[in-house]
């Protein structure tokens, strides 16, 4: 299993005032997406847990896309993956931001 951790500084925080949103399950080509509101308002964090070798670039442009679609400020997000690919992740991740924004807990 590799582990991969990235950083970013947002535009701002992300939307809607969820604490917490779980979207996708851990299958074959697919993953689970866990955001979480727990960081200063600029910043996010992402971690990914893969069982696949060798795409730490392609996920560092995915999780840059996605920060530059969506400000995703005071999240942590935690990824785990089974295979999926790149638009997968990207619709995933997507989800868990909207998920966040519509819900109210």
């Amino acid at each position: 299993m590799e582990t991969l951790k990235l950083h970013h500084t947002t535009r701002g925080p992300a939307a809607g005032t969820a604490r917490s949103a779980l979207v996708g399950v851990v299958a074959s080509g697919n993953l689970e997406v866990l955001l979480e509101r727990t960081l200063a308002g600029t910043e996010c964090t992402v971690e990914i847990a893969t069982p696949v070798r060798g795409y730490d670039d392609v996920w560092k442009a995915v999780v840059a896309d996605f920060v530059g679609r969506t400000s995703p400020g005071g999240l942590r997000i935690s990824i785990n993956d089974g295979g999926a690919r790149p638009d997968t992740a990207m619709l995933r991740l997507l989800q868990g931001v909207r998920t966040m924004e519509a819900s109210h807990d």
